[in-house]
């Protein structure tokens, strides 16, 4: 098979017929983010909390999976009117008052995610697997295309960049002092799907929580990696592996820009240990607090999920 751009690859290889994200079993069935489990729990009323801030009675949550966040929310504020949106059918699971609607997957949205108002979109995830250029400076200190054999992995450089792809980079990751080898995953695509999705809203606000990085730490590899069965992998764009790249958070059109260690300290305060007392007087209870200090404290950790970007961006009526 002869190579083709990274992008290419990529986008057919997670959201294609066959691809990665179709599968049954979803991608908790992969790996674990902060939606899934106790941590979703825990993650669904700091957004509950963000949605009453923002003055918000909808949320959609964008690339819901199998709806695990979703779940989590409706049990949290069954107020809320709720709504996922992901490539799959409707997960059987979720309740009957939480809507869905099937995108075509990547950067492309659904047409009836339109005039959206009092509005919290979560962009949970979203935009690490939005497909983008993956570039490579070239021993004359050119960057140019990376291009990789869709089956095996194998990878070769292409030509330069085009303009608009090159013009991103000397904005936001400029590489007059790179090294050869050094790679780029150009934020173009991520901007524009970001750009679309904030024009689908009326009035609200919009939330990308993802890996990430800004100009004072982008990393002089690149990011680009996969997943399978809980396990980092070579990211080989054949549909059997998720394959995902960090994401330029500080190039996103934002009003706040923050880590999820600090939004989430500022929506539910410090993980603090219930008081031992309560495990006699009430054993289920404390129980249940002791799980979500656990979870919070998982969700917080610098070095783990609390170093996630949370990127917001507000959307008033004109």
């Amino acid at each position: 098979m002869d190579p083709v751009p990274w992008r290419d690859a990529w986008q057919d290889a997670l959201y294609g017929p066959d691809g990665f994200y179709r599968r049954p079993e979803g991608p908790a069935g992969h790996f674990t983010t902060s939606a899934h489990g106790g941590p979703g729990a825990v993650l669904a009323q700091a957004l509950a909390h963000l949605a009453d801030a923002e003055g918000a009675t909808r949320v959609v949550d964008l690339g819901a999976g199998r709806g695990e966040l979703l779940e989590a929310l409706h049990a949290h504020r069954p107020d809320l009117r709720l709504t996922g949106i992901d490539i799959v059918g409707r997960p059987a699971s979720l309740p009957a008052a939480v809507g869905w609607t099937t995108s075509p997957g990547g950067a492309a949205l659904p047409d009836a995610l339109l005039d959206l108002d009092g509005v919290l979109v979560v962009a949970h995830e979203w935009l690490d697997v939005v497909p983008c250029t993956v570039a490579e400076v070239d021993e004359s200190g050119r960057l140019r295309t990376v291009l990789v054999d869709p089956r095996s992995g194998e990878e070769s450089l292409g030509g330069p960049l085009d303009p608009a792809d090159a013009a991103w980079c000397a904005a936001h990751w400029p590489t007059d002092d790179a090294a050869p080898g050094d790679r780029v995953e150009v934020g173009l695509a991520r901007d524009r799907a970001w750009a679309d999705l904030l024009a689908r809203v009326r009035r609200g606000a919009v939330l990308a929580v993802d890996y990430g990085h800004t100009r004072e730490d982008r990393p002089d590899g690149g990011t680009l990696v996969g997943y399978r069965d809980g396990v980092v992998v070579d990211p080989v764009p054949d549909g059997s592996c998720d394959v995902t790249a960090h994401v330029a958070v500080d190039s996103l059109r934002h009003d706040e820009l923050t880590t999820q260690r600090e939004a989430l300290h500022r929506l539910l305060g410090r993980p603090l240990v219930p008081d031992h007392g309560l495990s006699r007087t009430d054993p289920a209870a404390y129980l249940a607090a002791l799980a979500g200090t656990s979870a919070l404290t998982a969700l917080t950790d610098p070095s783990g999920l609390g170093g996630f970007r949370w990127v917001l961006a507000r959307v008033r009526a004109g």
